[in-house]
C-alpha cells in the first residue's frame, strides 16, 4: 500500500558500498539500539574518531551483527531481532540527535559529536516520530549534520524560575543560550526549548497538535477538556493528569522542516519545575517524550 510504503521509507538502508575511509575525525559517535518507544536498551557502542564519509550504516554494521532484505535497502533485524513489514507493523527506525531521518543510513553522514538510536516499535498508531527527546543534550549542544544551531529558551514568563533554570540546565552541559518571551519570531533559524504552563504553549506552531495525539506528531500524550491524558502503546489513556497533580509533559516536535522545538509545559507551575529538573541526560536517555511527577519521570507511551 502506498500508505505502507511511505513509512517504511523513514528506515530505508541503501547497499553499504562506495567510497573507503577518509580521513579520521576526532568527536567521535554513539549508537544505541532499543525497543518499544526506547523503553528498553538492548545494546550500546560508541567510536572515538569517525571518517570522512562514514555513514550511519557503516557504523552500524560495524558495532552490530544487521540483516538486510529488499536487495540491501532496509534493515530486518539488529543482532537477530527481526522486523515484522507491513503484516506485523514493528520495524526499525533510526534517529541522529534525536531527529527521525528522512534519508536513509546510507545515505546520512556522521558528523563528530553524533547520538544514534536505533529503536524497534509498533508504527499503526503513530507513523511517525519526527522528534524524541532521548538524545539530551543534543540536539542543543551539536545540532544536525554537523551544524550547530543558535539555542532559545522561550517562557510565558521571563522571570519565572523554572525559565531560569532551563537556562542554567543548557549552560550545564556547555550550550550557551538567548531567552524570548513565548512566541518571538524567527523560529527557523534557532533550536527552542519552550519553557511554558498550558494553554498558554498552544501557540507555538504545531502546539494545537498536542490536542490531536500520536497519530499527528508521534507524542502519546494529548491535552483535552482542561486535563493532559496520557497514552498507551494503543493510543488509548492510560492515565489522566489534572491541573494539581504536579506533572508536566516533555516532547519535541518538528512542525516543519526547518524546525525544532522542545517543549517542556504542565497545567499547573509545580509540574513546569518538575519538568525542568529532568532535563538531564539520565532522565531523558532513549526516550521519544516523557512525563514528569516530582522526581518521578516516565517515558511515554506508558505501558
Amino acid at each position: 500500500m502506498r500508505r505502507v510504503g511511505a513509512t517504511l521509507l523513514a528506515a530505508l538502508l541503501l547497499a553499504g558500498c562506495g567510497i573507503g575511509p577518509g580521513e579520521q575525525r576526532s568527536g567521535g559517535a554513539q549508537v544505541r539500539v532499543t525497543r518499544d518507544f526506547g523503553r528498553a536498551q538492548l545494546h550500546a557502542a560508541s567510536t572515538r574518531t569517525i571518517s570522512d564519509g562514514q555513514t550511519v550504516m557503516r557504523l552500524t554494521e560495524s558495532k552490530f551483527d544487521v540483516d538486510t532484505r529488499y536487495g540491501g535497502r532496509f534493515i530486518q533485524s539488529i543482532d537477530g531481532l527481526k522486523g515484522t513489514g507491513a503484516t506485523g507493523q514493528r520495524d526499525w527506525f533510526f534517529f541522529v540527535n534525536g531527529v527521525e531521518s528522512e534519508v536513509g543510513a546510507a545515505d546520512y553522514d556522521l558528523s563528530a559529536g553524533d547520538r544514534i538510536q536505533w529503536d524497534y516499535r509498533r508504527w499503526d498508531v503513530a507513523m511517525r516520530a519526527p522528534a524524541t527527546v532521548g538524545a539530551y543534550p543534543e540536539p542543543f549542544l551539536h545540532g544536525l549534520n554537523g551544524r550547530r544551531r543558535p539555542v532559545r529558551v522561550e517562557c510565558d514568563d521571563v522571570n519565572a524560575q523554572p525559565c531560569r533554570d532551563s537556562k542554567a540546565a543548557l549552560h550545564k552541559v556547555g550550550v550557551p543560550v538567548s531567552g524570548s518571551a513565548l512566541g518571538a519570531p524567527g523560529t527557523e533559524k534557532v533550536t527552542r526549548l519552550v519553557v511554558a504552563r498550558w494553554p498558554a504553549a498552544r501557540i507555538i506552531r504545531g502546539g494545537h497538535t498536542l490536542e490531536e495525539g500520536p497519530r499527528a506528531n508521534g507524542i502519546f500524550a494529548r491535552f483535552a477538556g482542561g486535563a493532559l491524558e496520557l497514552l498507551d502503546e494503543n493510543g488509548d489513556v492510560a492515565r489522566t493528569v489534572h491541573a494539581g497533580d504536579g506533572t508536566a509533559l516533555i516532547a519535541a516536535m518538528r512542525p516543519r522542516a526547518e524546525e525544532l522545538v522542545w517543549l517542556v509545559t504542565s497545567l499547573d507551575e509545580a509540574g513546569l519545575e518538575a519538568g525542568v529538573r529532568a532535563l538531564r541526560e539520565n532522565d531523558l536517555r532513549n526516550a521519544f517524550a516523557v512525563a514528569v511527577t516530582g522526581r518521578t519521570v516516565e517515558k511515554l507511551p506508558l505501558p
